[in-house]
């Protein structure tokens, strides 16, 4: 993730983000659930996903049926969105996650069980590295 190049673009994170929320899929498939809800052609999408194939960041396999390929990807949301994370933490907090946390927190209106879920998340992380 080092090289720029390999870095996903905007469009390119919307089509990882479909295929993590609900799986291998075929262009029509990811088309249906881009969160953006911009109007695209299928030979634009279909484009941009064979440029992901060359980038390593999807695999395809044709269907039984022969007619359509489905499409995954090879790494999981993790290995694509911790280190994009980590260089905006440290190009625009200077490192400090504590920072990033709070900027999130108070932009964004969160719900009572997210933050229940990141009280829970930091207790765990506090446990693991106790030794509990």
């Amino acid at each position: 993730m080092g090289n720029i190049k390999s870095q996903p673009s905007e469009f390119e994170l919307q089509i990882l983000g479909v295929l993590w929320d609900h799986g291998a899929s075929t262009v029509r498939g990811v088309m249906e659930h881009l969160p953006d809800g911009k109007p695209r052609a299928y030979t634009s999408v279909l484009s941009v996903m064979q440029v992901m194939q060359k980038k390593k960041l999807l695999k395809s396999k044709r269907q039984k049926d022969g007619l359509a390929y489905v499409f995954s990807p090879t790494k999981t949301r993790e290995q694509i969105v911790g280190p994009l994370l980590d260089g905006l933490v440290s190009r625009v907090f200077g490192g400090s996650a504590a920072m990033a946390v709070q900027q999130l927190l108070t932009q964004k209106s969160v719900e009572s069980e997210d933050l229940d879920s990141i009280r829970k998340f930091i207790d765990q992380i506090e446990d693991e590295r106790s030794g509990k």
